[in-house]
């Protein structure tokens, strides 16, 4: 099998683009405007905010999941955009990305600077070779620190090894949300025209063989209603076209001839059917049943493989199990172990950084991701779909190797008020993490905040989130991206243990009951909710679990007495979201999840079953 020749030629009508940045950092409103001002779409200004956000969770969570691919003419050149996530847990989709394109656009905050998942995106692209373009981004912020920011990034370049070419990179200075870039920060700009301006003249075209046999990597897949299932990827040589005969290089040497019913570039905001296309476009292509990302689809004469695309291995692992709740198969379509299975393996054709093992029972399956964010979408996405199910506590991958056991850390930012650094120093330091840098930040106001960041187990950041919200009164912003595997300490991490209020009947929970009960600790649940034994109704002030009765009804006398007859005053029950739920829960515990419902169970329902569990557990 020969192999791929040296590119001897570039396409210059084609420009091949990521976005990439850290959450909330601006890339899909950044997209928006470059959209809205080259007008690929008759209709753009009634599509509202973060176009390419399509995803209902996207809206809902303001966060970036699956990578979007969108393009634009800009002077007789077509740009092809992809905007990637910024969150860590989604990282399988950038490093995919990174593989279809030619340049990065690297997003940064103009007052947070870069930050732990620029670093995770750019140490990708670097590694690639790519050229990137700084878009320093929200420079209209009263508290903008531009030229600190700038000093920090190129810092963190040299800091990722980048190359003297790589380092002398371009720097375009944008307000997203206005819809303007500048390239000098004093003399503000009128409209997007400069960073595009940019990305002609320092991004290169891509390279390409024309005469060299064809080759695509597949580096996602997308379902088409009428198409069927499409793979996606960037066209390195040769070309191709309609009822072409192609083979499918998979793994382990594998070859699948098919041949290709649809083929598809992208144009604008949809993706536009076409008879052909040349090398350096990026294309989708129909009619390819068993096809896979990461393989490769290949002239059926001369059928050479690209390299297949490497992601980085999950960290954390939780089970997914057949709802067996008392309240089991009220509200959802899909309740059984094959329903389970048939949908989680599905999920494994375009989620490449999800592994799913089946167990030793037909009913639970192992299910590992890149992190709590990771799994807690895709239990979301699920719920919505209809599906019933159980969930463990989340927990950290464990590698062996030789005679040490290895465990995942990540890097930790932390941003809060100064008044409480030094709760938060208390309680980090607990979970082991080993501080690598604090700095104070005042602001114009007269108020200061305290930068810490950290280096920490991963098993330290489960459940950190709530702790910290509750000692810090809701003020504390945390971000976090995996490192590496390192070997594992021997001591335990000292977490705070917690203990339930866990309902000890079936029945309607009642006002009487809760206002009893809520001297005990914070309640999850209000009056008039269905409960039944064994279910978590709130959390206990104390480190131990406690049986309560919240169906307990008052007594009807034909006594009046003073005061008895006022009106309750009861607590607002704690709101209770999924990653809540997933950092809530012990070992003994487990989340139940239907289409309508949150709720947290005890494993063992029966009281006096759990008593016996402890007791054999000690």
């Amino acid at each position: 099998m020969s192999t791929l020749r040296a590119p001897h030629d570039r396409r210059n009508d084609i420009r091949n683009i990521a976005i990439i940045a850290h959450v909330d950092h601006g890339k899909t409103t950044l997209v928006d405007a470059v959209l809205r001002q080259t007008h690929v779409h008759r209709k753009i200004d009634d599509m509202g905010e973060r176009i390419m956000d399509s995803m209902d969770q996207e809206r809902e969570r303001g966060i970036t999941i699956r990578a979007k691919n969108a393009s634009v003419i800009y002077n007789g050149v077509k740009i092809n955009i992809v905007d990637t996530p910024g969150h860590a847990d989604f990282g399988g989709e950038v490093e995919r990305t990174l593989r279809m394109v030619d340049g990065v656009l690297i997003l940064v905050d103009a007052k947070e600077g870069p930050m732990p998942q620029t670093t995770f995106v750019l140490r990708k692209a670097l590694a690639l070779g790519h050229k990137a373009i700084v878009v320093i981004n929200k420079i209209d912020r009263p508290d903008a620190v531009i030229d600190d920011v700038v000093n920090r990034t190129f810092d963190l370049f040299v800091h990722l090894g980048a190359t003297d070419e790589q380092l002398d990179f371009p720097i375009v200075y944008t307000s997203a949300i206005k819809g303007i870039a500048t390239l000098d920060v004093n003399k503000p700009g009128t409209d997007i025209a400069p960073l595009l301006d940019t990305v002609l003249e320092k991004i290169p075209a891509p390279a390409i063989t024309v005469d060299a046999p064809l080759q695509i990597l597949v580096l996602a897949l997308v379902q088409d209603p009428y198409k069927g299932k499409m793979g996606i990827g960037k066209i390195q040589s040769g070309s191709i076209a309609r009822r072409q005969n192609v083979l499918v290089l998979g793994k382990d040497g594998a070859q699948i001839p098919g041949k290709v019913s649809d083929l598809a570039v992208y144009s604008g905001l949809e993706r536009a059917d076409t008879e052909q296309a040349a090398a350096g476009e990026i294309v989708a292509v129909a009619g390819l049943d068993d096809v896979s990302i990461g393989d490769t689809i290949a002239d059926a004469e001369h059928p050479v493989a690209l390299p297949r695309v490497t992601i980085d291995e999950p960290t954390v692992q939780m089970t997914f199990s057949v709802n067996n709740s008392p309240f089991a198969g009220r509200e959802g379509k899909f309740l059984t172990s094959r329903h389970l299975r048939e949908r989680l393996f599905k999920e494994l054709e375009t989620n490449v950084s999800l592994r799913v093992n089946e167990t030793d029972s037909a009913d639970r399956f192992l299910v590992a991701g890149r992190g709590e964010l990771h799994l807690s979408v895709l239990i979301e996405q699920m719920r919505r779909e209809g599906y019933e199910l159980q969930v463990s506590q989340p927990e950290v991958i464990l590698h062996r190797e030789g005679d040490s056991v290895m465990e995942p850390y990540e890097e930790l930012t932390i941003q809060v008020p100064e008044t409480y650094q030094g709760t938060v120093i208390e309680e980090i330091g607990k979970r082991r993490g080993e501080m690598r840098h604090m700095r104070l930040i005042h602001s114009d106001v007269g108020t200061s905040e305290m930068h810490l960041e950290y280096h920490i187990p991963t098993r330290g950041i489960m459940g950190l989130k709530n702790v910290l919200l509750a000692k810090t009164r809701g003020t504390v912003i945390m971000h976090h991206v995996f490192s590496a595997y390192e070997r594992a300490e021997e001591r335990d991490l000292i977490v705070a243990p917690h203990g339930s209020l866990v309902a000890f009947e079936d029945g309607v929970s009642t006002g009487y009951a809760i206002f009893m009960t809520q001297e005990r600790g914070a309640m999850f649940i209000g009056p008039g909710i269905d409960v039944y034994r064994g279910m978590v109704v709130g959390q206990n002030s104390r480190d131990e679990d406690l049986d309560v009765n919240v169906c307990k009804e008052k007594h009807l006398t034909n006594m009046r007495a003073s005061g008895s007859d006022e009106a309750l005053v009861l607590t607002p029950p704690r709101e209770m979201t999924l990653e809540f739920a997933l950092e809530y829960i012990g070992s003994d515990e487990l989340v139940e999840i239907t289409p309508q419902n949150l709720r947290l169970r005890k494993r063992l329902l029966h009281p006096e079953d759990r008593r016996k569990a402890k007791k054999a557990g000690k």
